[in-house]
């Protein structure tokens, strides 16, 4: 059986090709994957900050929800912005 990738990178590859319109590496799309992963990443633990921050008086909670997301999505996009 074939191992499963991730995500498909010919088709990444050719949409960022297609907005670039310069040279990319052999393996560019698994940098792009790596640093969507971390900023993923980061976003989570913001938001999650956040969300404890908010609730702090607060029982319990309901964990994130997309108002932290939106919260500090704007702070996050900055840290990547390249």
């Amino acid at each position: 059986m074939p191992q499963q990738t991730l995500y498909p990178r010919g088709t990444l590859k050719k949409i960022v090709k297609a907005h670039s319109n310069k040279p990319l590496s052999k393996n560019v799309d698994i940098l792009i994957f790596l640093n969507y992963t971390l900023f993923l990443q980061d976003l989570m633990r913001e938001a999650s900050i956040s969300a404890k921050q908010n609730r702090s008086g607060t029982r319990g909670g309901a964990g994130i929800t997309a108002r932290d997301v939106r919260k500090v999505r704007e702070g996050v996009l900055r840290k990547y912005k390249g």
